[in-house]
């Protein structure tokens, strides 16, 4: 079998993602027939090569699997968590080694893609393939027209103004003072739609993702997760 780098290969076993796998490689967390391997050009070939990560041999899935889970709110979106909170990979059970693909904070319930194929995380999780991800927010407030436009021309979120987004209102109750919005941005930084109401003045009372590229969780019920069928996996490599 042809040789790879050693990071690909981490990925492709599902190990987490291809830009993590080099920072594991770097900590000197990974090993190549025994000895503690820290160059990022280090190259494998699979099945012949011993792989181990923290101890454990790391083997290559020939089964490749997609999954999207309608996440809940309280749960995390790491593979380990030092503070042992409860994770996605509570509610997804299978055989495969699986890694989120992205992230959503332990408060923002609603869709997340998780894989075993390093190759299509690495691919999904950067930021030039811009896919799209539609959530829907309820603030605190009546949120006036001209900070809408605000928010679809882009927001300073802390030394970083956000690319201009897609928002329309949902729902606005003026005896209950709360305004819900669906907002469709193709970044994705740590709390962006978060910190674009935050930006604009308003609190955040709850946080869905309800799709990403058109993928949608509306028939998954909080907690659920379902395979990704053929279509919607071509449908998203296609964007890539």
């Amino acid at each position: 079998m042809e040789e790879i780098r050693l990071q690909k290969y981490l990925a492709e076993a599902g190990i987490t993602s291809r830009r993590k796998a080099e920072e594991l490689i770097l900590q000197g967390k990974v090993q190549v027939n025994g000895k503690i391997v820290t160059e990022l050009g280090t190259k494998v070939e699979p099945g012949k090569d011993q792989i181990c990560y923290l101890g454990k041999t790391v083997k290559l899935e020939d089964r490749k699997v997609y999954i999207l889970l309608n996440k809940p709110i309280g749960y995390v979106t790491t593979v380990k968590d030092q503070f042992q909170r409860d994770s996605v990979l509570d509610l997804v059970k299978v055989k495969e080694r699986i890694v989120p693909v992205g992230r959503l904070d332990m408060y923002t319930s609603g869709a997340l893609i998780l894989s075993n194929d390093g190759d299509f995380v690495y691919k999904v999780t950067h930021p030039k393939h811009e896919i799209n991800k539609t959530y829907t927010v309820t603030l605190k407030g009546i949120v006036q027209k001209e900070k809408v436009e605000q928010l679809r021309k882009g927001v300073d979120i802390g030394g970083y103004v956000t690319k201009p987004a897609k928002v329309r209102y949902l729902k606005t109750d003026e005896e209950k003072q709360i305004t819900r919005l669906e907002i469709i941005i193709h970044e994705g930084k740590n709390r962006q739609v978060r910190k674009m109401c935050e930006a604009i003045g308003y609190k955040v009372l709850a946080l869905h993702r309800s799709a990403i590229a058109g993928i949608e969780v509306k028939d998954l019920e909080l907690g659920k997760w379902r395979y990704l069928s053929k279509k919607e996996v071509e449908s998203l490599s296609g964007i890539l």
